[in-house]
């Protein structure tokens, strides 16, 4: 019940019994036409994708679908105070028909949706429409009780009670009365019970959280896991690159300081070495740093470390950034490393000799776009570098999404939550 059903004794109002009795019968009017046109729709959308018409439609009309779904939260919240936040996963934005088709139908959302259209085209019209019927009935009874049952035929029922005189019209009043009486109590509780049956439809279940749960655990061993794999690579390149070359460094001072006295022409040309050696192994130790964390991520954002990123590549890229503020620097992290990547999958794999890069920030996600020009065929697959992508940003609630047809072009998505 919302606050306006109720007087300062917590007892219903005639004011909120007559807004209950409105706001179910402007549902009911409104819930009956558009879930059975939502459904129809959906049903012969989904039917016509096998013959290739379905793939142009399908996004649209489950787009009308969730859409007609989410006022119907709105209405919810503001007319029962019953909240049913929604659970779509975030689409791939400008991807071709049958990538948002495929995305669209592998949602849990989707089907949720449309298992409830039936429900809210049945039982929900039904308690949508009772409490205006509860409140509006009655009120043939008193006017059966002052002479309109004259102008109905004999055998006219009223509920239970036959009309066949003043008599019992006087009884279908007493029939109005309790009915009235019991809409007093009853009809905004009706108006709740339609969005509580909404809600238990329309939102998540015990299945979807137990999937939650999984998907989390998985993700949670991803990054383990990732965390793993990059503190070896670290050691590795530590002691195969910069590493070796520091103790290098250290046997030629050695050397150096033994013939400063018996060659010092040959201890000259050694201190040369020396220098360009230690001048190699800081440069080894910056990559590895940068591999690590960027210090242009750290001091200047995402936007100028992907540019910075974008001029070291062999091909020509162009960078477009609309990102106002900066987020939180794992964010930043795992989005730098993710572009980072995936540029690397194209410059060696694509053929490609244009990518494009947008990054921009809309409805509390980052999204990072990259375009290339190349010869397409791209997936997602065990072992291919998307899949350690796909890993990275799943740590962070994050998705990949990926379109790219046999000769291209090829566009990479991601999007990651972003306070």
């Amino acid at each position: 019940m919302t606050m306006d059903t109720t007087n300062g004794n917590g007892r219903t109002t005639g004011r909120g019994i007559g807004l209950a009795a409105v706001r179910g019968l402007a549902l009911a009017l409104v819930s009956l036409p558009g879930a059975v046109l939502c459904f129809c729709l959906s049903l012969v959308s989904i039917a016509l994708i096998p013959i290739g018409v379905g793939l142009v439609t399908t996004p649209y009309v489950l787009a009308g679908v969730r859409a007609f779904a989410d006022r119907r939260r709105v209405l919810a919240a503001e007319w029962g105070g019953v909240r049913i936040p929604p659970a779509y996963r975030p689409l791939p934005e400008g991807a071709r028909p049958w990538t948002r088709t495929v995305a669209l139908l592998r949602d849990p959302a989707t089907w949720r949706d449309l298992r409830w259209l039936p429900v809210d085209m049945t039982a929900g019209f039904v308690t949508a429409l009772l409490p205006a019927v509860l409140l509006l009935y009655p009120l043939e009874g008193f006017a059966l009780a002052i002479g309109l049952w004259r102008v109905f035929p004999d055998g006219y029922w009223y509920g239970f009670v036959p009309v066949t005189g003043q008599a019992s019209a006087f009884g279908a009043a007493a029939l109005g009365v309790v009915l009235l009486f019991l809409a007093h109590f009853l009809t905004p509780r009706l108006l709740g019970l339609h969005f509580r049956l909404t809600r238990a439809v329309l939102g998540g279940n015990q299945r979807e959280l137990a999937e939650r749960v999984r998907v989390l655990t998985e993700t949670r061993r991803d990054a383990v896991d990732v965390s793993a794999a990059e503190l070896r690579r670290i050691e590795r390149d530590l002691h195969d690159g910069a590493q070796a070359r520091l103790v290098a460094v250290g046997m030629d001072l050695g050397t150096i300081e033994a013939l400063l006295d018996e060659d010092p022409a040959q201890a000259k040309e050694l201190i040369a070495r020396t220098r360009q050696s230690s001048v190699e192994a800081l440069s080894e130790l910056r990559e590895l740093v940068r591999g690590i964390h960027p210090p242009v991520l750290a001091e200047r954002g995402l936007g100028d470390a992907v540019r910075a990123l974008a001029l070291r590549l062999p091909v020509a890229t162009e960078v477009s950034v609309d990102l106002p503020g900066r987020a939180e620097a794992p964010v930043e992290s795992a989005a730098y490393f993710a572009v980072s990547e995936v540029l690397t999958n194209a410059v060696k794999h694509s053929g490609a000799d244009r990518i494009w890069i947008d990054l921009h920030r809309a409805d509390g996600m980052l999204r990072a776009t990259v375009t290339d020009n190349g010869k397409g065929g791209a997936v997602i697959g065990a072992g291919s570098g998307l899949a350690g992508v796909e890993r990275r940003l799943g740590t962070f609630d994050g998705v990949l999404a990926v379109s790219s047809p046999a000769g291209g072009p090829t566009m990479v998505t991601m999007e990651i939550p972003c306070a």
